[in-house]
């Protein structure tokens, strides 16, 4: 077996480091975007749940623009990129597929209710499935982040770089 010079040495150093700054870039990337779109459902929900009871209560605030319609467009535009965005980084660490579906399943049930909106589907139903969907995109970014910080509870297949 051979011995390995300094500059081979270097260069296998510099690699592995380049490698790990990389790994702890995407971490924080997940972390952040699986973060923001809990809030983003968050937000959505209590728009959704909220806002009737604050135009009831502050007839003032009926004079704000806040067209239900236009704020589940744009919501829907800023959720689906963040979500699969996080749920993808987060699936590539810990290989559990079942949260992009779940996830998946929340944005679908998020559309349906823009697409169709209040005029076809009513506002009882249109609410039914924003609040479910929501919640499912909720769980399906805290689970996917929970797994992507704890490697004890991650069912990771091991590379060769771990063994």
């Amino acid at each position: 077996m051979q011995a390995l010079s300094e500059a081979q040495r270097y260069q296998y150093k510099h690699i592995i480091y380049e490698e790990i700054e990389e790994f702890y870039k995407m971490i924080n990337i997940q972390t952040f975007t699986d973060k923001a779109a809990i809030g983003l459902s968050v937000l959505c929900t209590l728009h959704c749940l909220a806002l009737p009871l604050l135009l009831a209560s502050l007839p003032s605030a009926a004079a704000l623009s806040l067209n239900n319609e236009d704020f589940h467009l744009w919501m829907v535009l800023v959720v689906i990129p963040t979500s699969v965005y996080a749920l993808t980084l987060g699936c590539k660490r810990h290989k559990k597929y079942q949260f992009i579906a779940a996830g998946s399943t929340g944005l679908t049930l998020l559309v349906i209710a823009v697409v169709l909106g209040e005029s076809l589907l009513g506002e009882t139903w249109e609410k039914i499935l924003t609040v479910i969907g929501t919640a499912i995109i909720a769980y399906s970014h805290f689970k996917n982040f929970q797994l992507c910080q704890t490697k004890t509870s991650c069912a990771c297949p091991k590379t060769a770089n771990e063994s």
